[in-house]
């Protein structure tokens, strides 16, 4: 469509085709969507707090803002909503709800009249089995809202993540329920990562986002019953008509579902779960992150995430959106934990080239990379990268940021450039077992599996954090700076031996396994912390 008169170009909201996709005709006009409008916050740019100043300063001396003080200083002012409102009554677009914490304005109505408001053509494509609507170039706004619009998501309604999760199975491709040399129990990867003796998680909600799926009670009831422990609470909080679907196809997303539920609930068991279920859309995502974040009800400390895509299947304005989410969940005291992706250092991308998996490639996230782990008894007895990809069972992700720069925490941890010679954020932070082969014990639709991926990784440090915050008495929030400040090896397991493609294991930080597997007793040791002496 032509650019309106007094309107300009949003910035970084430019968006192409997906590829191998094909243009099968125009959207329906009448159809009617909902879209989220994301808002500046209402602060000045000084007024809102620096995180990264932070640094290492101890949890039990940090300050963090309550999701009520947040939406009071920080969230979209007034007069911005107001904004969009008359915007969206030009254009005979009706505003359904307003969120000023989440600083998003949702708006309903046709994709005709959607098109006009934001000068855009809307159409229909195929790819593989999916239909979608899709929009290509940028969109436009009106002057008078340059600045204070950052994201228009919803137009577009392609697929944006996948779940980074790896059912083991034969060489034929069936699923096989055992592995041929070890597989585990969360409980047990817990014991031999020693996290912290007397804590359970008591006090702490674990919030999970989820694309799509679904879990069966029956099995959870199954599966805690088998490791003598109680089923967890669990909360389920719809986002954008998501809920709880199981598919009954457990290497679909129900796989991704389950796996997050009992690896949280059998390393923390007295935490409270909270489930954000969700459409596989860049709205979705986002809206179930904020949600979470913004949470009053649920208060997660800990968000964890297991879906995820390379960083050029984004638009910049997501990327900036989840972003800009991240960092306020930082000034709440909201651990943010990201799997790294689980297709090596290309990450599955279209090109093959080397790039990494966003959100882990945030700079206020955790990214969760992924290791063969080998035990004898109880303790460690071997730890490499995990790399399966010769056997079509994955390899993790990790590599470097080609979009975010080097966070101050990374400045010494000696972070290769990007390929392009960018100086960009290393990915991943942290490693813990992932290798399908030395997998996790699972129930998922009905029948035991062993599951691996760096999806079970996030959950396992998302149920270790819950236990550190637990102990400490104080929820350590943005623990990025911490980490690297305590990356020692007392504090991690180093890991070096490996590869993922590019990129090689070694001393200290590398781009397979981040700063390695946890030695959890230590670090919280490390955060300012004592566990029991106590059996949990």
């Amino acid at each position: 469509m032509e650019k309106k008169q007094n309107c300009v170009e949003l910035k970084s909201s430019a968006r192409t085709e997906m590829v191998g996709a094909r243009k099968i005709g125009p959207a329906d006009p009448n159809e009617r969507i909902t879209v989220t409008v994301v808002l500046r916050r209402g602060s000045a740019p000084s007024a809102f707090p620096s995180v990264d100043k932070l640094g290492a300063t101890a949890p039990m001396e940090r300050h963090h803002l309550s999701r009520e003080e947040f939406a009071a200083q920080h969230g979209a002012s007034p007069d911005d909503i107001s904004k969009v409102g008359a915007f969206a009554k030009e254009y005979g677009l009706q505003v359904v709800e307003e969120s000023p914490e989440r600083r998003s304005v949702f708006l309903s109505g046709t994709v005709e009249a959607f098109s006009k408001a934001f000068s855009v053509q809307l159409n229909r494509y195929q790819h593989a089995k999916n239909t979608y609507r899709c929009r290509t170039g940028t969109l436009q706004i009106p002057a008078e809202l340059d600045g204070i619009i950052e994201g228009v998501f919803g137009l577009d309604n392609r697929p944006q993540a996948t779940p980074h999760f790896r059912l083991l199975k034969d060489p034929a491709g069936k699923v096989r329920a055992r592995a041929a040399g070890a597989s585990y129990t969360p409980v047990a990867v817990a014991q031999a990562y020693d996290f912290p003796a007397g804590t359970d998680g008591t006090g702490q909600t674990v919030g999970i986002v989820e694309l799509g799926g679904g879990y069966n009670s029956a099995d959870l009831t199954q599966y805690f019953k088998g490791l003598g422990i109680s089923t967890p609470k669990i909360t389920d909080v719809p986002v954008d008509g998501g809920s709880n679907s199981p598919t009954g196809d457990p290497s679909g997303p129900d796989g991704e579902v389950e796996l997050d539920i009992e690896v949280v609930g059998a390393v923390a068991p007295a935490a409270a779960i909270a489930m954000y279920f969700t459409t596989n859309t860049d709205q979705g995502f986002l809206d179930a992150l904020t949600t979470a974040i913004h949470d009053t009800t649920n208060r997660p400390s800990i968000i964890s995430i297991s879906w995820g895509g390379p960083e050029s299947s984004w638009t910049q304005q997501a990327l900036n959106s989840f972003n800009s989410a991240c960092q306020d969940a930082a000034t709440m005291g909201v651990t943010v934990l990201a799997a790294s992706g689980d297709s090596g250092s290309t990450d599955g991308s279209s090109d093959g080239k080397p790039t990494v998996d966003f959100p882990a490639s945030s700079p206020y996230v955790i990214g969760c990379g992924g290791t063969r782990l080998s035990l004898s008894g109880a303790k460690i007895s071997s730890e490499v990268v995990w790399n399966e990809l010769s056997s079509n069972e994955g390899a993790t992700g990790g590599g470097v940021s080609g979009v975010f720069a080097l966070p101050t925490y990374q400045q010494t941890a000696g972070v290769p450039k990007s390929p392009s010679g960018f100086v960009g954020r290393g990915v991943p932070d942290v490693a813990g077992d992932a290798d399908p082969e030395t997998g996790y014990n699972v129930v998922v639709d009905g029948s035991a599996t062993v599951i691996g991926g760096t999806s079970a990784v996030a959950p396992l440090w998302a149920g270790l954090l819950a236990r550190i915050n637990q102990s400490l008495g104080k929820d350590v929030g943005y623990v990025n700076p911490l980490l690297y400040a305590s990356g020692s090896a007392s504090t991690f397991h180093d890991i070096t031996s490996g590869t993922n493609g590019t990129y090689s294991a070694g001393p200290g930080w590398d781009a397979c396994t981040g700063l390695g597997s946890p030695d959890g007793a230590a670090l919280l040791a490390s955060l300012g912390g004592k566990a029991s002496s106590k059996s949990a």
